[in-house]
């Protein structure tokens, strides 16, 4: 279980919101930074923690995306809008992988020509697939547009297998519980422990160390960790200094 750093970034500011609340007139903000994102891009490279990620949470973040990955190349992922397109600008410019979901969950299904174009666009191997999810029925479901629409694609263990022989990881942000720093989502965290069989990081709710350790136990040591609000160098109560001096997470 490693440590996966992140930056968040709306309207060209690293922020950390609540997770289900953007929307076109704004989000519910947890902290706003007064430094770049060159700055976390850089922090990270000196603590040696690879495999983080940069969201761009709607327009107007390409500039701040760009800066980190000059700051720290080979060792950030990038997603937020991802699509053929553009995949290898952000390839080329430093990201060791691009994140993407909505390309490929559009209208509420899986669009498999999508993903196959991805992939073909930047390699199996340089592709994570965000699977972002909400609760609802007694199921999870992939929820895309900001996390407010609920596709049809339920995260179970036959959906898992077939998506990974598309991707490199997979990254879950357990949607109802995003920002809220009132604990993780044990159960989700449980499923894709016994789904996944690549790398895949989880993200939401945690608001203390606590967390880190339920984390590691239902996740059985395999599922990495993301945290955003709850980090002191994100306005939250988490020592990033202490976090990182732990070799290995939960254990």
């Amino acid at each position: 279980m490693r440590f996966r750093p992140c930056i968040d970034l709306h309207n060209g500011k690293v922020k950390q919101i609540v997770g289900g609340s953007l929307d076109d007139s704004g989000a519910l903000e947890n902290f706003v930074s007064d430094k770049g994102a060159a700055y976390y891009a850089e922090l990270y490279k000196r603590d040696n923690l690879s495999g983080g990620h940069v969201i761009m949470l709607g327009p107007g973040n390409e500039d701040e995306v760009f800066s980190a990955l000059k700051a720290y190349p080979g060792g950030l992922q990038v997603g937020g809008g991802i699509n053929p397109g553009n995949a290898m600008d952000y390839i080329d410019a430093g990201a060791t992988h691009v994140i993407v979901t909505s390309y490929v969950f559009a209208h509420g299904k899986i669009n498999m020509e999508n993903l196959e174009a991805i992939k073909s666009s930047v390699g199996r191997e340089h592709l994570v697939l965000d699977l972002s999810c909400r609760f609802k029925e007694g199921k999870y479901y992939v929820v895309t547009d900001r996390w407010q629409k609920f596709t049809e694609y339920e995260i179970n263990r036959s959906n898992i297998a077939r998506l990974e022989e598309y991707c490199d990881e997979l990254l879950v942000h357990a949607a109802d519980v995003e920002g809220l720093k009132q604990g993780i989502d044990e159960r989700l965290v449980s499923l894709l422990a016994e789904c996944c069989s690549i790398p895949v990081t989880y993200a939401g709710g945690v608001k203390d160390l606590s967390d880190v350790n339920k984390v590691y136990n239902r996740g059985q040591g395999r599922i990495d960790l993301t945290i955003g609000s709850a980090l002191d160098i994100f306005g939250g109560s988490i020592s990033y200094m202490e976090l990182i001096k732990m070799k290995e997470l939960g254990s």
